[in-house]
């Protein structure tokens, strides 16, 4: 029987993969739940995460992304190929932590070493919470793997109260019985009731 990996990263980039179908060139400056970052900022980070902590569990110390941390997400750099792209490295992360000796020992990205698993642990986290957000900020539905749920919260209530910089925020109060999903989200530091801001309509031009 072969060796079982603590988390699987196969559903949540089927997800994803699917939220990616769902976005609109039009919506590529929507406003998301990251501040200053639109999707198409969101986009260039998910690809650029995607490639480091696939690298991460090659144990790939001198690929990109692995020595030093990441340029800050901008729309300017996203690629005009990451249609077909971003999937491509979607598939490649969760092919590379199928590996069971990429959680043990330990790993590198974004400059930061730390055990394979806990690395294997953020990864998840930040695919999870980034297809949220994209979710969000293109009006799609979401929906998680509870028993992957309860791994990132206990995870994330490990985190000083203070959050963690360039991880992720403080968190932040939720409802009396928030959904697993939604406890994730707080504890990471985001507001699970987020929508992006209504557009004002442009006054109509009087008919001549």
């Amino acid at each position: 029987m072969a060796d079982r990996v603590p988390l699987d990263f196969d559903p949540p980039v089927r997800k994803l993969r699917a939220l990616l179908l769902g976005v609109d060139d039009t919506e590529l400056t929507n406003p998301t739940p990251c501040p200053d970052w639109t999707v198409a900022a969101l986009l260039d980070h998910l690809m650029v995460l995607a490639q480091a902590f696939a690298q991460a569990a090659r144990k790939r110390t001198d690929a990109p992304g692995t020595a030093e941390p990441p340029s800050p997400p901008s729309a300017q750099h996203l690629s005009r190929h990451w249609r077909g792209r971003l999937p491509v490295l979607l598939e490649e992360l969760a092919t590379a932590w199928k590996d069971p000796a990429s959680w043990t020992g330990t790993s590198r990205a974004g400059g930061v070493t730390m055990p394979a698993a806990t690395l294997g642990i953020v990864a998840m986290n930040e695919l999870i919470m980034h297809s949220w957000d994209l979710a969000r900020a293109t009006g799609q539905e979401y929906f998680a793997d509870p028993r992957t749920l309860e791994v990132l919260i206990e995870f994330l209530a490990q985190a000083p109260p203070a959050g963690a910089p360039g991880v992720f925020e403080p968190p932040v109060p939720t409802d009396d019985e928030p959904t697993l999903l939604d406890q994730a989200l707080a504890l990471a530091g985001r507001d699970p009731a987020w929508r992006p801001p209504r557009r004002s309509r442009q006054p109509q031009a009087p008919a001549a």
